[in-house]
């Protein structure tokens, strides 16, 4: 006959056993990286799909290239952003802005453009010797910046040229042209010829992210109005190669520094 008291126990200490490795084999485990494998893959025209997607963009391709190495202009030399203040390329960039915007803003606005500045970053590529194409405002200005004119004061403008001073690069300027003297200070500033007026409003043009302060141009956050003219700065470049037969080489001298 079963003794019913150690049965009993017997069983509870089994109901424990089962309770404990329960909990124990829920419990969290941690889980530790033993190996790392890789495998190259390889993506050639051997494989039969690839050659169907091949297949499948080859006459968007051949449509894209087709416009973008259209001839535009030509270019007698080569044109880069290379400076101390001012670059070949910079200048042209800022006047080219200057004289295909102004239209757009006069149209708008019944206001005109005093200034331009962008920026020497802002410019990605030399324009060669040679053929102008669609490519080449693409490589010069590949991203979709807009151009934007800023209403600012004279006060604002001085901002301006103390950034240009301090940072030392050649940004795209034009309509503007002042000396730096040897304290590093400006001097002999000019507006589209005539003498910076500090309570003045003054129109410049710019690109929308310039605009919002990028680059550390601040001093575009004190304009007291913004207009955008939903122009990109690339279609700016197209519209005045496609005007012109030769590139010019322009040399005229902005920022002069007292010896």
């Amino acid at each position: 006959m079963v003794k019913l008291k150690n049965y009993n126990v017997a069983v509870k200490y089994f109901v424990l056993f089962l309770t404990f490795t329960a909990s124990v084999s829920c419990g969290p485990k941690k889980i530790y990286v033993s190996r790392i494998e890789g495998k190259e893959i390889g993506i050639t025209d051997k494989n039969a799909e690839d050659q169907k997607i091949a297949d499948f963009i080859k006459p968007y391709k051949e449509s894209i290239d087709k416009d973008l190495n259209t001839v535009l202009a030509y270019a007698p030399q080569t044109l880069d952003k290379n400076g101390q203040w001012q670059s070949p390329m910079g200048n042209l960039f800022a006047d080219v802005v200057m004289a295909k915007g102004n239209p757009v803003f006069e149209r708008r606005e019944k206001k005109s453009m005093d200034i331009v500045l962008l920026n020497h970053g802002g410019i990605r590529s030399i324009i060669p010797k040679g053929d102008v194409t669609t490519r080449t405002a693409f490589e010069i200005m590949p991203f979709e910046n807009s151009l934007v004119v800023i209403a600012m004061k004279g006060d604002a403008i001085m901002d301006m040229i103390r950034y240009i001073i301090t940072e030392k690069k050649p940004h795209p300027l034009a309509g503007m042209t002042f000396t730096i003297t040897k304290n590093n200070e400006p001097t002999a500033i000019m507006i589209q010829g005539k003498s910076l007026e500090l309570e003045k409003t003054y129109f410049v043009g710019t690109n929308d992210y310039l605009s919002n302060g990028g680059d550390n141009m601040v001093f575009f956050k004190k304009g007291t109005a913004k207009y955008d003219l939903d122009y990109k700065l690339r279609n700016i470049l197209i519209d005045y190669f496609k005007e012109v037969d030769t590139i010019p080489l322009i040399t005229d001298v902005r920022i002069t520094v007292e010896k």
